[in-house]
């Protein structure tokens, strides 16, 4: 057990949002109304964020890996993702709230491409959270880009082999203008990273909990938070030197 503490919230949250399904399951009812459901642990996580001075949320919403699930759940999930846009873009935009979508948007109709781009287009000069939402997104996926990306500009003769390091690559992965990711978070009890910010998570704290995603709400978050405070991040130095740093 550390005793050293933090005295800030993170600046930058990552969450899984699990545990839709088996929460309609044992409610007797279909998946795709425990996907409804997490609509407002949505609002609830946003708004916490908001309190706590987050600068940075993004949620894994719909992996690279989901187009596998049963066609009518997929089906499901893309119209309930239409439907919150429209929805729940005003909201968002009253508040500060500035919304991307990360991945592979070619994958989806030219309808929701548009919804999305229209989205991120009303909100992009707002500053108080910066929202990210994983949509055909796999942390593997992000990483190749870059990579794609940086061999293309060695290829061009924009960019030298050997200037090729960590922060050459950071800069070409899908968040590289946010915070460094600070504390991921999966509800729904399993213990998995599940493909999820492969780059962006090297220094994260992981934080796993039992509450499946529609029940996650402010308290559960501030929860998560409070267990980020008390952790010592030590970034590859000793505990001593982290203390003797806080001191100064």
């Amino acid at each position: 057990m550390t005793t050293t503490t933090h005295n800030y919230a993170p600046r930058h949250i990552g969450i899984v949002m699990d545990g839709n399904g088996r929460w309609a399951k044992a409610r007797h009812r279909p998946r795709s109304f425990g996907h409804n459901a997490g609509r407002k642990a949505v609002r609830e996580v946003v708004e916490g964020c908001l309190r706590q001075g987050v600068e940075a949320l993004t949620l894994f919403a719909f992996s690279s890996e989901n187009w596998q699930r049963p066609a009518d759940e997929v089906g499901a999930l893309l119209e309930l993702f239409m439907r919150a846009l429209d929805k729940e873009v005003d909201e968002l935009h009253e508040n500060g709230v500035r919304l991307r979508f990360i991945g592979d948007l070619s994958a989806f109709d030219k309808a929701l491409q548009k919804r999305m781009i229209d989205a991120m287009h009303r909100t992009a000069d707002n500053t108080k959270l910066q929202m990210n939402v994983a949509v055909n997104y796999g942390g593997r996926w992000d990483i190749v880009e870059a990579a794609r990306k940086i061999a293309q500009a060695v290829a061009n003769g924009e960019l030298s082999a050997d200037a090729i390091d960590e922060a050459a690559f950071d800069r070409e992965t899908s968040l590289s203008e946010l915070p460094p990711l600070d504390l991921f978070i999966r509800t729904g009890g399993d213990h998995r990273i599940s493909n999820f910010l492969l780059w962006q998570l090297a220094y994260a704290e992981l934080y796993f909990t039992e509450t499946l995603w529609p029940d996650f709400n402010q308290a559960a978050l501030q929860l998560a938070i409070d267990d980020f405070a008390r952790r010592e991040r030590r970034f590859g130095r000793t505990g001593e030197q982290v203390t003797q740093a806080a001191v100064r």
